[in-house]
């Protein structure tokens, strides 16, 4: 080769590492609806930075969407799942969640135990339609990635990480009983003073409040012990030896948990766990001149935005009452008439003064 084919080659390589300390290629694991939202920012700012980045997009897939995000490469494989069929799995799990949150804890955590297991049943499916697709496992090993990035709510990254013997790093909210935290990445959450998710109890615990506490982590950890079993066999059988789920997820190099140290409760910490809360923050944007004056009009008192999240897509009447019945409550003046539900962005905002007509909140998609 001719030196001046060697000093090109040489400039972009150059070029690469200035630019970003070294041009890697990631692998993603995505994970649905705000998971995938608040991923994809990783993922694009890793995109500016000059490194690859490729997504593995079930057939089955809601919001991962390649149509979205045209910085991004996707590596699309057929599921067993239909996406009416995903779809409308969720919309029944996050229906018996809502209806759960009536009840006692009990019955709150049973049912967020038979939404867990249905979910991991069908998350099962998908991890087997792309470990065993040799086609596409071949085309993962040739591309030769640097790294593999992955929600560990949904597993079988740890799967792709261990087959295709790259480091693997999560990015996680939390689970349920922090139970992946604890068994996966050997986290302590003495139960003392940490309480489980969704006991409604805080750190200051009175003994019988601690005894409690003891008893939901206790049935937290048994569930999570009978959950891994289908997981267990499967990769057992992947990986050609005995292993667990939790065995495989603990070989992750970092995690990266998408919150404030500030708005947890104190507990002990590893030098592979950061915090990372408030990265999908930007820089404030001016509003559209309607919302603007919307805003300034509303008097001293300001608005007030409330938010349900990305799989939320409408309410009940008797839920959006009981919703606005409380914010009724607040110093600002609010009446149920003012509560709308946005279709398309799945949140609602409560006004103050005046009311955003429907057609000026799907054209501005600020709902």
């Amino acid at each position: 080769m001719s030196l001046k084919w060697l000093s090109l080659l040489l400039l972009l390589q150059l070029t690469c590492y200035f630019s970003s300390g070294r041009c890697g290629k990631v692998l993603v694991w995505p994970m649905e609806y705000s998971h995938w939202i608040n991923m994809k920012i990783i993922l694009e700012e890793l995109v500016t930075r000059g490194h690859e980045v490729t997504v593995l997009k079930s057939s089955a897939a809601i919001l991962v969407d390649p149509n979205k995000s045209p910085t991004i490469k996707f590596e699309s494989f057929p599921a067993s799942v239909s996406q009416e069929d995903y779809e409308n799995f969720f919309q029944q799990l996050l229906t018996e969640w809502i209806q759960g949150a009536k009840h006692s804890f009990w019955t709150k955590i049973t049912t967020a135990q038979n939404i867990f297991s249905g979910l991991s049943d069908v998350s099962l499916k998908i991890c087997k339609d792309a470990v065993l697709n040799k086609k596409l496992m071949t085309k993962l090993q040739e591309s030769r990635f640097d790294v593999i990035l992955a929600d560990p709510i949904l597993p079988c990254a740890e799967l792709v990480a261990e087959i295709l013997n790259i480091p693997l790093v999560y990015s996680l909210r939390f689970s349920p009983g922090y139970s992946i935290e604890k068994f996966s990445g050997k986290l302590p959450f003495p139960p003392s003073y940490v309480p489980v998710l969704v006991s409604e109890f805080n750190d200051h615990m009175t003994f019988m409040e601690r005894v409690k506490n003891m008893i939901y982590i206790l049935y937290f950890d048994f569930w999570f012990q009978v959950y891994g079993k289908k997981w267990n066999q499967f990769y057992s059988k992947a990986l050609g030896m005995p292993t667990t789920i939790f065995e495989t997820m603990g070989k992750a190099d970092m995690w990266l948990i998408r919150n404030y140290w500030d708005f947890k409760f104190p507990h002990p910490l590893l030098p592979n766990f950061e915090f990372i809360g408030g990265f999908h923050c930007k820089p404030a944007k001016p509003l559209p001149k309607e919302m603007e004056e919307f805003v300034q009009s509303s008097g001293e008192n300001g608005i007030v935005v409330f938010s349900l999240g990305s799989i939320v897509i409408n309410l009940t009447e008797e839920r959006t009452n009981t919703i606005a019945s409380a914010l009724t409550q607040i110093p600002q003046k609010v009446d149920k008439n003012n509560l709308i539900v946005d279709n398309d962005l799945m949140s609602m905002l409560i006004s103050i003064k005046g009311l955003f007509t429907e057609i000026f909140c799907k054209k501005y998609k600020v709902l």
